[in-house]
């Protein structure tokens, strides 16, 4: 599936330099990550042996300013997959225009095996090996699968105790808690971010007065999302974990899902609903589709058989690129990742900016810059489709790759 995840992104960016006509030496150095790099870490198990653990910082692109990207701990990680989250970062800090580029690292492990303090081991160990290479003028990490924000709050303390400029360093890791410089809004920044697109969505096209939505994946962004629809009042037909899904067509008393997600870790058991699989909550009829979870879900073996008339992919990479032909023969818009979760790294953005300075924000201020970047990020997307008379997905990767390209040419990079 990883290798499938990179060569997927690779086929969407050949065809947008089609459209585009982008010049070949442009699209030579885009195809590539500038930087692929590898370690292995020793870390000390609570038993007192050694075991060495497989990681990666992949750093694709910086012509627009200092790579930026989370970090994930995954058995089954592999080199591919940080490419292309590493390449889709890089697209996704440019169609929201703001003024970073692409990374993205991962340690090959199972958190599940781990204590906290051999997970706290791993972090450092990590730390030091990417020491050399990152730096709030280098490259800042933030948190993805499997890690939150006491993972960053172990970077930045390591990496602290190895440079001398501390206080500056502190963007060197974002998603931190807020005691030690992290920003308000974080938590929740990515389906805050989309819920703005959402918006426009809602206002742009000829949609019912109650639109329904189905939510798969009920981790930070599925069920920060779900919350948010629910509280303006949106009726939330399904949502799935890792086990399943649960699926009600009066509409989920969200409050009620999450209470019992956060106490038994499962939707499993939630009474007075149907169970449905994570397959058969992706084919239900609604208006709007919100993949929250992993890559390659939607492919062509089940896309003919979805019903949503919109889907805004909140995961990194949810729609294969045979899929997504499918889709568009259905007429179903599709509101791709690089632009419906760029909510996550804008406000890590605004982290970074807060940490330089030492003035932080309120949440409102948060909230109402994320707002005016998401929607005239949408607004430059739908532009561009329009002038181009391509999909979403295409307008947002012809959106970002001209500012990247511009940023090339301008440095003189080819």
């Amino acid at each position: 599936m990883s290798q499938n995840f990179y060569q997927n992104t690779l086929t969407q960016m050949k065809e947008v330099f089609k459209i585009m006509h982008l010049n070949r030496d442009a699209a030579s150095i885009l195809e590539r990550p500038n930087n692929i790099l590898k370690f292995n870490l020793p870390v000390r198990m609570d038993d007192g042996r050694i075991k060495v653990f497989k990681s990666y910082r992949i750093q694709h692109n910086n012509a627009r300013g200092p790579y930026k990207g989370g970090f994930r701990i995954s058995p089954n990680i592999h080199e591919a997959e940080v490419t292309a989250l590493a390449t889709l970062m890089s697209f996704k800090c440019s169609v929201v225009n703001i003024p970073l580029g692409g990374a993205k690292g991962g340690i090959k492990a199972d958190v599940r095996e781990l204590s906290l303090a051999e997970n706290e081991r791993l972090i450092r160990a990590y730390t030091r090996a990417v020491a050399p290479f990152i730096g709030v003028e280098k490259d800042s990490i933030g948190p993805d699968m499997n890690t939150n924000d006491q993972t960053m709050a172990w970077l930045v303390d390591e990496f602290m105790k190895i440079t001398t400029n501390t206080n500056r360093e502190k963007g060197t890791a974002t998603g931190k808690p807020v005691e030690i410089g992290g920003s308000l809004g974080r938590m929740n920044a990515t389906s805050k971010g989309g819920m703005y697109i959402i918006e426009e969505v809602l206002q742009g096209y000829s949609m019912s007065k109650d639109p329904t939505f189905v939510i798969q994946g009920f981790g930070n962004v599925g069920m920060n999302l779900a919350e948010i629809l629910h509280t303006k009042g949106f009726k939330i037909l399904a949502v799935s974990d890792v086990y399943g899904g649960i699926y009600s067509s009066k509409g989920l008393d969200i409050r009620s899902v999450i209470d019992y997600f956060q106490k038994n870790k499962t939707l499993n058991g939630f009474k007075d609903v149907e169970k449905i699989t994570n397959e058969e909550l992706l084919e239900l009829k609604c208006d709007i589709l919100a993949p929250c979870a992993i890559e390659d879900v939607i492919t062509e073996k089940n896309a003919d058989k979805i019903k949503s008339k919109f889907i805004i992919e909140m995961a990194n990479g949810p729609i294969t690129p045979e899929a997504d032909k499918i889709l568009q023969s259905k007429n179903i818009e599709i509101i791709p990742d690089i632009l419906a979760n760029a909510g996550g790294v804008t406000v890590s953005y605004f982290e970074m900016v807060q940490n330089a300075t030492n003035y932080y924000w309120s949440k409102a201020e948060i909230h109402e810059k994320l707002k005016t970047i998401m929607k005239q990020a949408w607004l430059s997307v739908t532009q561009a489709a329009h002038k181009y008379n391509c999909t979403h997905r295409q307008a947002a990767y012809i959106t970002s790759i001209n500012r990247i390209v511009d940023a090339m040419r301008i440095r003189g990079m080819y």
